[in-house]
């Protein structure tokens, strides 16, 4: 943190994930290893080649959203929006006249509305020009979740959103910490959201051979840093976080979750998909971080990890965590939760920023799951299978997109 900006602190907290609808289902997920990957049933899946993914279970919209709300939304814009309205509950932050234009959104989404964008396609082939949805552009594009949560909240502060691939929730995270140190807002609701489990999205990253095809299995398919991972397994969710000066915190009393401290972001500048061999720009991200948070690698105590689930990723980030902490890397836990979760593309940056301050609420570490064969390639402590008590202080949270986006957040326990 440069001398003279504002100190960024957590309040709320709100998480959609495949393991829980809410931030204490979530956890109880985290925490107990609980599994959110089975066979697809958004879609007839029976002619793909992936048939399995980690889908929002029992999702049910009301309560939170009007009828005609959950008709016309796409499904990741659902996710985004309730998740902030659980972060802001969570805070326990009121908006109104008096504050509305220093309260701000940034959600970031990879994809954005894609299951639209899909169905939308269908009826013009199928019905003709006319009878396309009015609904179908507002829907389809990626910074609605920021505009719907914008307006149901009734926060006109700074709006933006983020689309760097699965990096995005970090970003957009990120990206809110700025605003807020550097004045330009009191308060940030900031993280990701994602529902690319469509027909069409399953089938591109498959094609990509990205993706697990481990249809006979698929409960052990998201495998990071294991020696037979062999892709990984597409997830759906939001996960929101809600950012204030610490200054704004303190003078409406509110309960303090953690700070964010550090910030890095870069471009390995290399190729469409793949990340730079040994991770460079991966670990200069962490680096970045680190310095922005005037933090020196062993103040580290937990790196939550991209960990895909696959091989490049994961041996690639294992190589960028021990370039950026050196022999540290060898001494701390570092683990994947979309080995729970699956990955949620421009979502996963939001529930993993959401698990990393609850690791520092309740020093315990999320395990990874799967972890059966150990890879020489990958050979940092992943706590296999089980969660870990460990004292936490600072945590680092690394997300990494196609296209060579990098992102490191840095998360601090208050003292």
């Amino acid at each position: 943190m440069v001398q003279g900006l504002q100190r960024v602190v957590v309040t709320g907290l709100g998480a959609i994930t495949p393991i829980g609808n809410d931030v204490s289902s979530y956890w109880e997920g985290l925490s107990t290893a609980r599994n959110g990957v089975a066979g697809i049933t958004l879609f007839d899946a029976s002619r793909h080649a992936c048939r399995f993914a980690a889908e929002v279970k029992d999702f049910d919209p009301s309560g939170w959203l009007e009828p005609k709300e959950s008709k016309r939304w796409d499904r990741f814009c659902q996710f985004g929006v309730i998740a902030a309205k659980q972060a802001v509950a969570h805070a326990g932050l009121t908006i109104d006249e008096s504050n509305q234009h220093r309260v701000g959104t940034a959600i970031g989404s990879g994809v954005g509305g894609l299951l639209m964008m899909e169905t939308q396609a269908h009826v013009l082939k199928d019905r003709g020009p006319d009878r396309v949805s009015p609904f179908c552009v507002p829907m389809m594009i990626p910074n609605m979740a920021t505009g719907l949560t914008a307006i149901a909240l009734g926060a006109k502060g700074p709006s933006s959103a983020v689309a760097t691939a699965c990096a995005a929730g970090s970003n957009a995270i990120g990206d809110a910490y700025r605003l807020i140190q550097l004045g330009l807002a009191d308060v940030m609701v900031a993280g990701g959201a994602e529902s690319a489990i469509t027909p069409l999205g399953v089938a591109g990253f498959a094609s990509a051979k990205a993706l697990s095809f481990r249809n006979d299995d698929p409960t052990t398919a998201s495998r990071p840093f294991d020696a037979e991972r062999n892709g990984f397994v597409i997830g759906e969710g939001a996960g929101v976080i809600v950012l204030e000066s610490l200054e704004h915190a303190q003078a409406r009393g509110a309960q303090i979750l953690a700070e964010v401290v550090g910030y890095g972001m870069t471009c390995d500048a290399h190729h469409i998909t793949s990340p730079t061999p040994g991770g460079v720009g991966g670990a200069e991200a962490m680096r970045l971080a680190l310095k922005d948070a005037r933090l020196e690698p062993e103040a580290v105590d937990y790196v939550n990890a991209h960990g895909t689930s696959t091989q490049a990723n994961d041996s690639n980030e294992t190589s960028a965590i021990k370039s950026a902490l050196g022999d540290w890397a060898y001494q701390i836990p570092v683990s994947s939760t979309k080995s729970m979760t699956g990955h949620l593309l421009g979502g996963s940056g939001g529930i993993e920023a959401v698990a990393a301050v609850l690791a520092i609420e309740h020093n315990l570490v999320p395990p990874t799951i799967n972890y059966q064969n150990p890879d020489p390639a990958c050979d940092l402590d992943v706590v296999p299978n089980q969660a870990r008590e460990h004292t936490l202080n600072v945590v680092l949270s690394n997300s990494f997109g196609f296209g060579g986006h990098n992102v490191c957040l840095a998360f601090r326990r208050m003292a």
